[in-house]
C-alpha cells in the first residue's frame, strides 16, 4: 500500500523479485567499495584491515551524525 502511495505498481503477491527502491542501494555499494578500497590501501597490518572493512560499512551513519551535529539538529 505504502509503494501505491509513491507511484511503485509492485505486485507483492507474485513469487517475482522486484526492486522499488530506486537506485540508493547502488549507489551505496559503489561507496562501500571505494571506501573499502581507501581503507585498504593504508592498512599496513590484520586489524586495520579489519577495522577498514568496518568503518566501510558504517561511513554513511557517521556523515549523516556530524552533519546533524554541525547544523545543530
Amino acid at each position: 500500500m505504502a509503494n501505491e502511495e509513491k507511484g511503485c505498481k509492485c505486485d507483492h503477491g507474485s513469487n517475482k523479485a522486484i526492486n522499488c527502491g530506486g537506485a540508493s542501494g547502488g549507489i551505496y555499494g559503489l561507496a562501500f567499495i571505494g571506501a573499502l578500497v581507501y581503507y585498504f590501501q593504508h592498512a599496513s597490518v590484520l586489524m586495520d584491515f579489519v577495522l577498514g572493512f568496518l568503518k566501510a560499512l558504517v561511513w554513511p551513519a557517521i556523515i549523516a551524525y556530524k552533519v546533524l551535529e554541525f547544523f545543530k539538529m
